[in-house]
């Protein structure tokens, strides 16, 4: 299986020869620090080297219970938010017929999510829907006490225990949670829950390889050794070689290198709708990674030939802050071409007999060349095909140059103190013991 390349002569042009070359040297000591755990966050480091020790007793168990979810549940409902559904979330729909939901005949379960909003006609809506139809949770929450997953796993919980007893109910739940502490952790002792562990070395954006993300996919029906065997090929590949050949490091380097030109707007573009979530995942592990202390290249998504007709104009001459990372898929799993037609009414005989995919290759060069031209660099990241190992090899490098780039933006790349700012408001407002006073000053605030 040929991995993934990445091509940077669309970039190189719009920074300075001798602020990239710093920072390439920036990268290496970076690249130092990542692998010899010596930087900032090194406490949570875990996933470095997890594509390597992931063991076949985790897969077979995780396999088992997918069988279990199969055999008796038409949905899956994953419960979690941020990186606890996103890459999961990614990695399905990735690999996913596009209308899964519209196929009468489905062999594995269908996933769908809660606990990613607290919107109250989204969770009702769903809870209508799984009245008519059998389905199992996974429940995703280190902690267990995230307002917006533990509200829906009691919605959940409640509706399971209410449509099948207690006992039954309990049998399709399943929980990936902290290995000794937490209101989840504890539940699941008590209710006998199957249950999984979320390494305390990993943070929740670096979790798709670990059974965040590895049991919801293969309660999807998908192959999670190829996705292991994808990732582990890539951090053989990312752990060595010069700034110049390791393309974790050559991402981050350029990166880095067009910020300090003035682009301080990164946008990951796709011309497959399928990609949409791992746009939002990239979305968030970058953006939860390198935004912090008044720093950091703002991630943004964009899905192509679609948005081409609604943010075209602005990537094509808005303000020139901006930057492009495309994945370029290679090879479709489908074929499909563009018939002929007598007479030629629409004007697009000159198509016909060409396939959908070239069609789309070329709207994809004639873009790169177009925002080019308008002052938009590009990096190409050649995808050769979407399947779970090379999803696997895209995720870990993705993750590794997230790591690189924050230690060479300055940052600890593993924390998100700021996600806590809203929660501390929202609880005051709530009425949380405790946060009485905090409530009253903000109650004012908005009146």
């Amino acid at each position: 299986m040929h991995q993934i390349s990445i091509d940077i002569s669309k970039a190189t042009g719009f920074v300075d020869p001798e602020v990239y070359s710093k920072i390439k040297a920036e990268v290496v000591a970076s690249h130092e620090q990542l692998t010899k755990g010596s930087g900032r966050g090194n406490d949570f480091l875990g996933w470095l080297k997890l594509p390597s020790l992931v063991t076949e007793d985790l897969t077979r168990k995780i396999k088992a219970d997918a069988a279990k979810m199969k055999a008796s549940s038409r949905w899956v409902v994953v419960i979690g938010i941020g990186g606890s559904y996103l890459g999961a979330r990614a990695v399905v729909d990735a690999l996913s017929h596009p209308f899964h939901s519209m196929m009468d005949q489905k062999e594995f379960p269908g996933l769908v999510y809660a606990g990613e909003n607290l919107s109250e006609d989204y969770h009702a809506g769903l809870l209508e829907v799984l009245d008519k139809s059998d389905y199992s949770v996974i429940v995703i929450s280190k902690s267990g006490t995230t307002t917006e997953p533990a509200v829906a796993f009691r919605l959940l919980k409640a509706h399971l225990e209410k449509k099948y007893g207690e006992t039954d109910a309990a049998s399709r739940i399943y929980v990936v949670t902290d290995a000794a502490h937490g209101a989840l952790k504890k539940m699941a002792d008590e209710k006998k829950y199957s249950s999984y562990v979320i390494p305390d070395d990993v943070g929740g954006r670096y979790s798709v390889l670990t059974p965040v993300g590895l049991l919801p996919i293969a309660a999807a029906g998908f192959d999670i050794d190829a996705l292991i065997k994808g990732a582990k090929k890539m951090e053989k590949v990312c752990q060595s070689g010069s700034a110049d050949e390791n393309p974790a490091m050559v991402y981050a380097a350029i990166r880095n290198a067009l910020y300090l030109s003035g682009k301080t707007t990164e946008i990951m573009v796709n011309f497959q709708p399928d990609l949409f979530y791992f746009t939002e995942w990239w979305k968030q592990l970058f953006g939860e990674s390198e935004g912090k202390e008044n720093k950091g290249i703002y991630p943004s998504g964009v899905g192509f030939t679609t948005d081409l007709h609604s943010m075209g104009q602005y990537i094509q001459e808005g303000l020139r802050m901006l930057f492009e990372t495309t994945l370029s898929v290679n090879s479709p799993r489908t074929e499909l071409r563009v018939p002929f037609v007598d007479g030629d009414p629409d004007g697009l005989n000159f198509l016909a007999g060409k396939r959908l995919s070239e069609i789309n290759k070329m709207a994809e060069m004639g873009t790169l060349l177009a925002h080019v031209d308008g002052g938009v660099p590009n990096i190409r990241i050649g995808v050769p095909q979407i399947n779970e190992e090379i999803i696997g090899q895209l995720i870990y490098f993705f993750e590794f140059a997230c790591a690189l780039s924050g230690y060479t933006l300055g940052v600890n790349p593993f924390d998100q103190p700021g996600v806590e700012a809203y929660k501390k408001n929202m609880f005051a407002l709530l009425g949380k013991p405790g946060f009485e006073k905090e409530g009253e000053s903000l109650r004012k605030r908005l009146e």
